[in-house]
């Protein structure tokens, strides 16, 4: 429950908050806005043949798990807009990677078509 200084009219004023200081600047998360921009990069990376959004998203999401754990360790020490932008870039960096690994699967498939198709072709009769 929250302390409150009364005045002599009886009424409430600020809160106290005698714990730590509501002034104190909380620190940005690491890498939050990296784990961010790989994310959205990974998103439009998958169109690079998925090798691209496969490799940033993979390393975004290395780097959203450590910086989770460091959050999970001393949660009041950090802002929660870089938080917010962890959790963003995190789900960013899954749809990404998701994307990049089903279109790298697609042009292995179609690779392997066309090559099982050139392979088929009477090479002797031409």
């Amino acid at each position: 429950m929250e302390n409150h200084e009364t005045s002599n009219s009886g009424q409430f004023n600020q809160p106290v908050n005698r714990g730590s200081s509501p002034y104190i600047m909380k620190q940005e998360l690491p890498n939050s806005t990296a784990v961010l921009v790989l994310g959205i990069i990974s998103i439009f990376g998958c169109f690079c043949w998925g090798i691209v959004g496969l490799v940033l998203g993979i390393i975004a999401l290395v780097l959203a798990g450590k910086a989770n754990n460091l959050y999970l360790q001393n949660p009041e020490n950090y802002s929660e807009s870089s938080l917010n932008n962890l959790k963003a870039g995190k789900v960013c960096a899954i749809v990404g990677t998701c994307l990049s690994a089903l279109f790298f699967i697609m042009m292995l498939i179609y690779i392997v078509f066309i090559a099982s198709f050139i392979a088929a072709l009477p090479w002797n009769n031409i």
